[in-house]
């Protein structure tokens, strides 16, 4: 088991760049995902590491070998599709030993056997691939690539294809695996929840580049750039000037209001700022009075709100016409507003965050409700 190291991986598509001199390493034995929109480079990044696609520049190592210019099939890694890619001729028990019959390995029904027990599909070896929910295709992709003992897999949209509720149990079942068998598992993803739920580690990209790497509570509790704090989750990002740096704490302005942010979360090297607050960590109140002493608070109108069984989603609209995202647990017990109503919006300032923003630059606030449980779908 090692490392796998991406030193300065560049890959350019004529003058597109898809991937800009990208500097990872994936510790042995590790959940990482990468996690990024549509043409951020996640998918290239992937295929380089694959051996599907030729880098333009840098090099890709497994511990202290090169393997940059080897050809799939020598590198020890392998690689699961959101397609499956499943041969409908062979059983699964034939999709399974396909890879140890390529070796030359002959002997290797105890294996297929013992694989298959790992995924949960024991019993189901004679059947067809068109037989099988998607799960089941999924967990044969899984077991047909664990079986050749790869030191590294990669997963590419593993779960794409799947329905909501098979999605979040499968999330449960690929953590599983990876703890049992022990490989380095690389996860690309564009789903925040599939990166959180199941990777140990999480590197967030954006045009090419990493925007943040660290565990998904670091991430999302202390994002680094506007870019992560409203791709992995929502978040309310006000303009602001710094205006004081004392002992422990950091006091800015927004639209005549002052508010403060710990020192320890704050990230704005320069005057210019966003204060930025979750809307699990926002709350209602119907006046000021009702504000608990210390917090943070602006007043402003409800104008959106759903019922979503755990809890409730409204958007506020603070006095200069930026929506403020809210999300309110179902306790059975708190302010519920009406459409329409007037209320407080508030939150300790404990749970602010400080960022850099570029002079000039508006509020970053994102314009729709939360998902309801704080970790975004």
């Amino acid at each position: 088991m090692s490392d796998l190291v991406l030193q300065g991986l560049t890959k350019r598509f004529g003058e597109f760049t898809a991937v800009d001199a990208l500097d990872l390493t994936v510790p042995a034995g590790s959940f990482f995902a990468l996690l990024g929109p549509s043409g951020c480079g996640k998918t290239t990044t992937l295929r380089m590491a694959a051996g599907l696609e030729e880098p333009t520049a840098g090099r890709i190592l497994l511990g202290d070998r090169d393997i940059t210019g080897l050809r799939p099939h020598q590198r020890p890694v392998n690689t699961v599709f959101q397609s499956y890619a499943l041969f409908p001729h062979l059983d699964v028990a034939g999709n399974v030993a396909f890879g140890l019959r390529r070796r030359g390995v002959r002997d290797h029904a105890a294996e297929v056997a013992r694989m298959l027990e790992l995924v949960q599909l024991d019993g189901l070896g004679r059947r067809r691939p068109a037989q099988l929910s998607g799960g089941q295709q999924q967990r044969v992709a899984l077991a047909r690539a664990l079986v050749n003992r790869p030191q590294v897999l990669l997963l590419d949209e593993p779960l794409g294809a799947l329905d909501l509720t098979l999605t979040r149990r499968m999330q449960v079942e690929l953590k599983r695996i990876q703890t049992e068998v022990g490989i380095t598992f690389v996860h690309v993803t564009h789903d925040q929840e599939e990166a959180m739920t199941m990777a140990d580690t999480v590197a967030v990209m954006n045009a090419g580049r990493i925007e943040q790497l660290g565990r998904p509570a670091e991430l999302y509790e202390f994002p680094q750039t506007p870019f992560v704090a409203n791709f992995l989750g929502q978040s309310n990002l006000l303009a602001a000037e710094v205006v004081e740096r004392g002992a422990g704490y950091v006091a800015v302005r927004a639209y005549d209001n002052r508010y403060s942010v710990p020192a320890g979360r704050c990230r704005a090297a320069g005057p210019a700022a966003y204060l930025g607050v979750r809307p699990e960590k926002v709350h209602l109140a119907e006046a000021a009075a009702q504000v608990p002493a210390g917090h943070d608070s602006v007043a402003g109108v409800v104008t959106d709100w759903s019922y979503v069984g755990v809890g409730n989603r409204y958007l506020v609209r603070a006095p200069w016409g930026t929506e403020l995202a809210v999300f309110s647990p179902n306790t059975g017990e708190g302010y519920y507003p009406p459409l329409g109503g007037e209320v407080v919006v508030h939150w300790d300032p404990a749970h602010a965050f400080l960022l850099d923003r570029e002079p000039g630059a508006g509020d970053a606030t994102t314009p729709v409700a939360p998902e309801p449980t704080g970790v975004p779908a």
